[in-house]
Parts: C-alpha cells; structure tokens; sequence
C-alpha cells in the first residue's frame, strides 16, 4: 500500500495558473511562489468582493483517537467529489503547524487520495506565513523588553508582563524560562514563557482581520503588559504596529494551491483547535465563498471544540452564515470510545459500538444546537463490518441526521460522490437556521457555563482563584461582552483526556483565564491543556529524511 507521500510524489500537478483559470482568476491576480504555489492579490480580492457568496460547508468530527477520523481527508475528498458532479466548489483549509509534523500527528494535508499538493511544500515551510507570524510575534517581545531597558518611560511593571514569545515547534523546555541573564547591557532578569506559534494572538489576529486595516487596529489592541499603575499596556503604546503589519503583508494574502484532482484549494492561517480557534482565514474563506458556489472548510479537532469556535468565535466576527455541516466518524474510532484497544479496533465488536456512539450522538447534538443542518459520514477503512456501518447509518437516520459513506481516501472523489450528493440534497431540501450559542450580553463567566453544559455535558464548572480574580478584572476592562475562547484537551469531551464516550455531569475546572484583546476573545484555560507542546519519546522528525536528489521521506 502506498504512503500519503507517494501518492503525493507521484502526482501530476497541473500549473496553479490553469487551477487559478478554472474559477474565473487571470495570472495578474496571482503572486506565484514557485509553479504550484500562490497568493490572491489584494487587487482581485477587492474585485470579487461585490460576488454573490456561495454554500457554506463546515466540516467537522467526533473527538480525535489514535484510530484516526480523517477529517481534513474527507474535506479535501468532498471538495473533489463536487467537482465530478461538475460543481464550482473551493476548499478552504488551515495550513499545517510544524509541531505536529516532527511530533506525532503528522500532517496535515488530507490522506491518500484526498490530499492538497504539493504536500511537502504545504507541511513544511509553505509561502513562509508561519515564519511571518513568529517574527511579528517576537518583535513585539523584543521591543518590549527594550522598552523596559531603555528607561521604562511607559512604567511597565515586569512583575506583570502578558505577552509571550511564541516558535512553530514542540519544545517543552521553553514554556517557563528565564530571559535577560547577565551583565546590565542584556536587560532586566525576568520570568519569560514561549507558546507554539499556532497558539500565539498573532495567528488569532492574523485569521480574523479583513483586511490591513483592520489588521493594525488589532495589532494596536493587544494587551501586552501592566503599568505599575495597574493600567494595561498595548502593542500601540510601544509603537510596534507599522513594524509588525510590515512583516505580515504578505501574509494577509490567502495562498492558493490544489488537490490530487485539480480542485482549488485556499490554505490560509493555522491556529491549533484545542489551544486557538482553529480555523482558517477569514479573508481565505471569504474568497472562497465568492469564488465557487461552494466553499467547503474545517475547523479543528472535535465538534466541540473547532467547530464550537467556528460558530461562535469565527461566524461571529466575520458574520458568517454556515449552510450546513458534515460530521465525520470512523467505526474504529466509535469502538474505541467504547473502550477498544487499539490492536483490537479491526474486529467486529457490536457492543464497543453501541457504548462508543454515545460520542457521536452528543457531537449530533451540539451541531444543531447552532440550527445548522447535519449531514454524518464514516470515513471508511477496510475492517469495518457491513453490520457496523448499517448500524451506524441506522442510529444517524432515526436522529434525523442524513448519512453518507466516504471513501476518499482510497478513491478520490470518486469515493465521495455519496457524501457529495447527501450535502447538496441537504442544502437544497432543509434551510439553516444558524444561531450562535450564546449572547453578547451574557458575563464571561456565563459563557464559560453554557460552553461546558450546553457543549461538553458538565454538570458544573468549578473556577480557580486565580480565574475567578482575573474573569473579575476583565469584565471591569471593558471585555465581558467578547467571545470565549476554550482551550481543552481534544480528546475527550471533559478536561480529562482519559473520559472517553459522552461523559455527563463531571465538574469542569478553570485554571486562568486571560484576553486576546487584538483578537477580539477571551481565553479560558482548563485541565492541564498546555499552550507548549512537547515532543513524544520517538518523534516523528527521526522518520523524517531527504536523499541526493531532493526527495523527501517519512513525512505524513
């Protein structure tokens, strides 16, 4: 069986020109990186932006295991099953973190044939907007401790600094450190933190902003220190926003690529799911909408976290309105939220079944929670049982939930047509109702609640000392009427990984929460979820190799 890398390498890609040319784009609209690689202009985005917008496809999962799910496939695959129906349809994706990549997730490029290419380009450093990012990121930093050094003429108190210095790796030993050691010309000693760059308000902002504008106006907001007053400190008190908005111009701009069938692609903007609001560009999905007649996206990790942030963060913001969403399981996966081991998911196991679907069914839930229609598909593997997708298709149906198999990942679009089909006779037959989940009005503390109940099944949630202060604090700033934003293990819907299924009742626990001012949402950190990732004892990067001829292995 082939790899996803070799069914990427073997591909023929056609120029980003014709893919471009295929939607109504022209060369002068497009800045090349190469033959396969582009960014829109900001010209064409101003061109298109009086265009009718098309269908709205969220897709979205169950909570991840390591049996897989495969959503970020089954978007690539259904983006390229419209096409075989002779459907103008974009893809709107995030552009993969290099933690991931040298960690132990992989890619994230879809999988076999239902992938973006060129997929080493895009898993590695790509048009270089993560790099972006990070330089702005710690630009910021950098003036703020020569602010500091300098004289201090703003009275930042160092006991108080928030901002952070933020790199695109897992590197545990840089979430606690201490910076400014040695002799008075290296600054003022002090405790220091570094984040993953996909977790950093940059990527936040980054995503969110419309335009350069508004981009500046963010960059002004965030909130990066303290005076010894107790007052806040901004990006704009130190005068970093025209340096910072330099470094990210070229960043703004959505990059577009394809996928093995010549599908567009627009892969813009990476925040993690889990620690961020995980999902693309607004400006990318924007351009998509106005480009095709429908723009098919994903947000990360479960339904209860990337989609939850898509709704009520993303929507929000940019006012948009989701036609309908696919929610996509596997039957391993199912068993092993029914308590299967991971060397037992091949076989038949109709009880694990029965107790692992409970996890569906909560995500069923929570998606029309938003009045959004449900479509569920099951990534298909070829262990599952025809008893097992039967009961599956069963159990979706009396829910009154349409149900697809996909088989993109071994067919292409030729294995989502079924899915494809389900999509278009949902949007045609049923109308979104779409609604976020809560209101502006309600306090912070309120949102946090009705995410935990209303979304993850807690039956309480239990706020730090700590939280409780700093939720006192922010709502006297002036940003109780922002949206949250929950940072929480993916892995279960609780703040503990090991509760798998559909836990009910538990107490959900809240250790700090802290304001993405630029961003425009609160962060509310629960459970032990790390801003930092580590690495695992056998990362990925030791499978990672190039030979004499430029070939790379290992990455998937």
């Amino acid at each position: 069986m082939k790899t996803d890398i070799q069914i990427a390498q073997e591909a023929e890609l056609a120029p980003i020109t014709a893919v471009a040319a295929g939607l109504g784009v022209g060369e002068e609209d497009l800045e090349l990186y190469g033959k396969y690689k582009a960014k829109l202009t900001e010209g064409y985005l101003d061109k298109i932006r009086p265009n009718p917008e098309g269908k709205l496809i969220l897709v979205t999962a169950i909570n991840p295991t390591p049996a897989g799910e495969g959503k970020t496939t089954v978007s690539v695959g259904l983006g390229e099953a419209f096409g075989k129906l002779g459907k103008r349809a974009a893809v709107a994706l995030r552009e993969p973190s290099l933690g991931p990549c040298f960690g132990i997730k992989g890619g994230a490029a879809g999988g076999g044939y239902a992938q973006v290419v060129p997929m080493e380009d895009l898993n590695l450093h790509f048009t270089g907007d993560f790099h972006a990012v990070t330089s702005a990121n710690n630009l910021l930093a950098a003036l703020l401790d020569n602010h500091i050094h300098q004289g201090n003429e703003l009275q930042i108190d160092t006991r108080r600094i928030l901002w952070k210095r933020c790199e695109d790796m897992n590197d545990r030993a840089l979430r606690n450190i201490v910076a400014g050691l040695g002799g008075k010309p290296d600054g003022f000693v002090r405790e220091d933190h570094f984040v993953i760059t996909v977790a950093s308000e940059i990527m936040a902002i980054l995503c969110l902003a419309s335009d350069m504008r508004d981009l500046k106006k963010r960059l002004s907001d965030i909130l990066v220190a303290y005076n010894l007053s107790g007052e806040p400190v901004t990006a704009g008190d130190l005068k970093a926003v025209g340096a910072m908005a330099a470094l990210l111009k070229d960043a703004m701009k959505p990059n577009l690529i394809q996928t093995l069938e010549h599908t567009p692609a627009l892969v813009h903007g990476g925040p993690f799911a889990n620690i961020a609001h995980g999902c693309n560009s607004v400006r990318a999905t924007k351009a998509a909408l106005r480009m095709a007649d429908y723009c098919i996206t994903e947000a990360g990790f479960g339904a209860d976290l990337g989609a939850e942030k898509f709704f009520d963060i993303k929507c929000r913001i940019a006012g948009l309105k989701p036609d309908a969403a696919v929610l996509v399981a596997t039957v391993r996966a199912l068993k092993y939220n029914g308590g299967v081991e991971k060397g037992e998911l091949g076989r038949e196991n109709p009880e694990a079944l029965k107790k692992g679907i409970g996890n569906l069914e909560k995500h069923m839930e929570n998606l029309k929670k938003f009045g959004v229609p449900v479509v569920v598909t099951l990534n298909a593997f070829a262990s599952d049982t025809e008893a097992e997708v039967e009961y599956v298709r069963r159990f979706c149906e009396e829910r009154g939930c349409e149900f697809a198999l996909s088989q993109v990942w071994e067919k292409g679009g030729a294995g989502g047509i079924a899915l494809a089909e389900k999509v278009i006779k949902t949007l045609e037959e049923r109308e979104s109702h779409f609604k976020p989940l809560y209101g502006d009005e309600l306090s912070l503390e309120e949102k946090i609640e009705t995410i935990a109940v209303e979304i993850y099944g807690a039956g309480s949630v239990k706020f730090a000392p700590a939280a409780k202060r700093q939720l006192a604090e922010l709502g006297r700033m002036g940003y109780g009427r922002l949206p949250v934003c929950m940072a929480k293990n993916q892995y279960s819907l609780s703040d503990d990984p090991g509760r798998l299924g559909r836990p009910q009742g538990f107490e959900l626990n809240v250790r700090e929460v802290y304001v993405s001012a630029g961003a425009g949402f609160v962060v509310a950190l629960t459970g032990a979820v790390m801003t930092m990732p580590g690495l695992p004892k056998c990362p990925a990067a030791c499978r990672i190799d190039v030979n004499d001829n430029g070939v790379i292995t290992g990455l998937f």
